[in-house]
Parts: structure tokens; sequence; C-alpha cells
């Protein structure tokens, strides 16, 4: 069976199970252009106290365990 084939009968049993396909276009993250992006946008936040703030709650939230207090 040549692999349209199988993608079809694939596709048919998915829609037959209630999903849809849905696709999507990402920023492509290997990209020279992606990643001088990145760093100036974070060029652009370094320094402010907002940007502090959010990294700090972020190092809590990841120090969390299941059996801190809440």
């Amino acid at each position: 069976m040549e692999v349209n084939e199988r993608m079809k009968k694939y596709r048919v049993r998915q829609r037959a199970s209630g999903l849809r396909l849905v696709q999507l276009w990402v920023p492509d993250t290997r990209s020279p252009v992606f990643a001088a992006e990145c760093r100036r946008q974070s060029a652009l936040l370094r320094g402010d106290p907002a940007e502090s703030e959010a990294l700090a709650f972020i190092d809590e939230a990841a120090a969390w365990t299941d059996d801190a207090p809440r």
C-alpha cells in the first residue's frame, strides 16, 4: 500500500473517531533569523523591572512541589 493511501485511510479513521485535521505554521526555531530575533528581543527586556518580576515568578513556580503548602 502506498503512503498516500495509508494516510488517506488514517485520516478517515481519525475523522470517524470525531477528530479533525488542523495544520499550523510555526516559527522555524532552527533558523538563524529566529535566533537573532530572540537575542534582539531578549536584549530589549534586559533590566526591565517587569521582566525581572516575571522571571522571579517563573523560578518560584518551577521550584514548587506537590507537597508544598498551598
